[in-house]
This record gives C-alpha cells, structure tokens and sequence, in this order.
C-alpha cells in the first residue's frame, strides 16, 4: 500500500482557508469553556487568544503533510 503522495492533492490557498474556518470554530470552543470553567468571560477570552497563533501554525503543517498522504 502507497500511503505517501509526490504531489499535494489540495492547494494551500485551500489548506489556508481550512486553518482559518477551523480556527474560529475550536477558538470558540476553547472561549466557552474556559469561560464555564473559570466564570470570567475575560479569562476565557484570554485563554482562546493565547492559543490561536501556535495552533493556527499546528493545523496548516498537519494539513499539507496529509495532502501528501494516500490512503488506499
């Protein structure tokens, strides 16, 4: 079985926008639960900002390394 790819099977403008709708999406999720969890919406905000760079960096490598992967 072939699982690695030469060419990518997406494009990163594509791979881009992914990361970013997915981003809003998990932020969102990280800003109510840390909000349930600490009671402070502030706290909660400061904990989903904190996240979005290194994330946002994370999820783009983990996608253009699956564009190379095939399963078959």
């Amino acid at each position: 079985m072939k699982i690695w790819k030469g060419s990518a099977s997406s494009s990163n403008t594509r791979s881009i926008l992914k990361t970013i709708s997915w981003r809003v999406t998990a932020s969102a999720d990280t800003f109510l639960i840390a909000w349930f969890v600490t009671g402070q919406p502030m706290m909660g905000g400061a904990i989903a900002l904190g996240e979005v760079l290194t994330k946002l960096v994370w999820y783009y490598m983990h996608e253009r390394i699956w564009a190379h992967i095939n399963v078959e």
